[in-house]
């Protein structure tokens, strides 16, 4: 179920952080079994120079402060991304949640990232799939929309950053721009490190 479909204007303005670069990331490795995820594979000493960077970047650009509200995913390289966010903004806490992990990869986990475009092939051919185990892209707008919808019940009028992954972030940003989560990849990549406005797109019926 995608909880913006019917959702016409947001009441908190939205901003996606890829993690920075990782040891995954430098392995060439997919981690995304919440096993290793959690406790393993946190941020390269790149990776924190791209956070760095990025949030400074976004004071400038977005006014983001100590009032932003950060929720991450709970995987070591999304943690240590919203930790040196927090720092940086002055905010006191985050907030981690599982519906910000890393989409699952199945049998690709733990294997090369080389793999990754198969399961990007076969969404484009087959939006629901789960092949080799793999997450589907609609269970993933599934529990990135929920959390959105649980945010906008909660917050109005904050900024709020959404530090996740690669593929997460892109599947999220189809339900945000009203496409099919299967033509994620067509959307324009996050790269680590990145920080991006999140718009909502006018609905066709409005």
């Amino acid at each position: 179920m995608n909880y913006l479909q019917e959702v016409a204007e947001l009441r908190n303005t939205y901003f996606a952080l890829r993690h920075g670069n990782s040891l995954a990331n430098r392995a060439e490795l997919i981690v995304s079994h919440p096993d290793d995820g959690v406790p393993l594979y946190g941020l390269s000493d790149t990776g924190k120079a791209q956070v760095a960077s990025a949030v400074a970047a976004a004071k400038q650009q977005f006014g983001l402060d100590h009032t932003t509200i950060i929720v991450t995913s709970d995987f070591a390289r999304a943690r240590e991304t919203a930790e040196i966010a927090a720092t940086l903004l002055g905010v006191p806490a985050i907030n981690t949640t599982a519906r910000l992990r890393e989409r699952f990869f199945g049998a690709w986990d733990k294997q090369h990232t080389s793999n990754y475009e198969k399961v990007w092939s076969d969404d484009v051919a087959e939006p629901d799939h789960k092949h080799n185990a793999v997450e589907s892209t609609s269970e993933v707008v599934a529990r990135a929309t929920a959390l959105i919808k649980e945010l906008e019940d909660t917050y109005a009028g904050r900024n709020i950053l959404l530090v996740s992954h690669g593929d997460t972030l892109q599947i999220l940003q189809t339900a945000f721009e009203r496409v099919a989560a299967s033509q994620h990849r067509m959307l324009s990549h996050l790269q680590t490190g990145e920080i991006r406005k999140l718009r909502l797109k006018a609905s066709n019926s409005s």
